[in-house]
């Protein structure tokens, strides 16, 4: 037998961080199923099934997620949370969709009007929903809701301020809010929306429409509309064929800073990337100089793909406590030092992470010369 004077024995122990999906539907409505209505979500992959009076819901709420289900690229996961059809319950099925591993909520044939959104009705409590669940909910429950105006109506007034939510004006006699989720439900979370196929019939709205809906044209080419918030179906001349398209990426709510579609879902799945990349490490890597610099390597693994592919145009990341680690101890402060002790007994290390993101072109403003 050889003599070996080095042996190894290699243990595999790669650690995978959790994915979160990014176009899982929960949809909310009410159904003429015989059996009695239970806030029970339901699982479809099948768009067949939805209407089904067996395996579905028929009626308004079969008829969305059929709908969404058309949508070219379109969601894989439909979950259906049936209501009853007199003095349906919003809030019990909303609580039931909390639970759910979803990205994206609508309400079935349910549009936006003075009646639905006071206190207590279906597009108030969405509204609320979407924002609690974001923010006070488990990781990778953040979501947004989808809510379409009523048919022709271009007011924007009309709509409940709120960044995680989406509206949609159209012409439709279809479910328009359903069309948009499954649109939404088919791209990556930095996918601007604009002009993107929605598969429905809705004919588009007139020139004076659409400025109620978007703002007046500005007078200067280097200006865009400001927006309302409110996006609208449209058939543009320069696109080939008769398709409908998204006419804008709006959220509900711009005044925080996150007035497209895309920013917010960008936020929630980098977030939950991070904090996927970062679990391994609680419990495990030291507050030390090379048990810092891990942390960054790692979140470095997650972010440099990003700017690879556009996404980002570039980041920081910064660890006060690491600059600290990095002098010399004989010329540290008592102040310090004492930042380094306090760290160490708290077990808590401060991550500065600065991310500048690349926005997609929904505007090109062309001078023409002629001499």
């Amino acid at each position: 037998m050889a003599v070996r004077y080095v042996r190894v024995d290699p243990i595999v122990n790669l650690f995978a961080p959790a994915v979160r999906a990014f176009g899982n539907i929960a949809i909310v409505g009410q159904t003429k199923a015989t059996a009695p209505v239970i806030a029970q979500p339901v699982l479809f992959t099948n768009p067949d099934d939805a209407k089904d009076a067996k395996t579905g819901f028929p009626g308004d709420l079969g008829n969305a997620i059929e709908r969404a289900f058309l949508q070219t690229p379109g969601p894989t996961v439909v979950y259906g949370v049936p209501v009853a059809n007199e003095a349906p319950d919003w809030a019990a099925a909303l609580h039931a969709v909390a639970a759910l591993n979803v990205q994206l909520v609508v309400l079935a044939n349910t549009p936006v009007n003075k009646d639905t959104t006071k206190d207590g009705a279906p597009i108030q409590l969405l509204s609320d929903h979407v924002t609690t669940v974001s923010s006070t909910g488990a990781d990778g429950m953040e979501r947004m809701g989808v809510a379409m105006l009523e048919k022709g109506a271009t007011d924007p007034a009309v709509k409940l301020a709120n960044e995680r939510m989406v509206y949609i004006a159209h012409n439709s006699d279809q479910d328009a809010a359903a069309a948009v989720a499954g649109t939404i439900a088919g791209y990556e979370p930095a996918v601007s929306l604009l002009l993107k196929p929605v598969n429905i019939v809705s004919p588009p709205f007139n020139p004076t429409d659409i400025e109620k809906l978007n703002g007046p044209v500005p007078e200067s080419s280097q200006t865009g509309p400001t927006g309302a918030g409110v996006n609208w179906l449209t058939t543009p001349a320069l696109i080939p064929g008769n398709g409908v398209f998204m006419g804008e990426g709006y959220t509900g709510d711009d005044s925080h800073g996150k007035k497209y579609i895309d920013i917010v879902r960008f936020i929630d799945d980098v977030s939950f990337r991070l904090k996927a990349q970062l679990i391994n490490s609680i419990g495990n890597v030291r507050i030390t100089r090379s048990g810092l610099r891990t942390l960054i390597a790692q979140l470095e693994a997650i972010l440099t793909p990003l700017v690879e592919a556009d996404v980002l145009n570039s980041f920081e990341v910064v660890v006060p406590l690491l600059a600290l680690l990095d002098k010399d101890p004989a010329t540290r402060t008592a102040v310090e030092q004492q930042r380094i002790h306090d760290a160490e007994v708290k077990r808590l290390v401060q991550v500065l992470a600065s991310l500048k993101y690349a926005g997609a072109v929904h505007r090109i403003s062309i001078s023409l010369k002629f001499d």
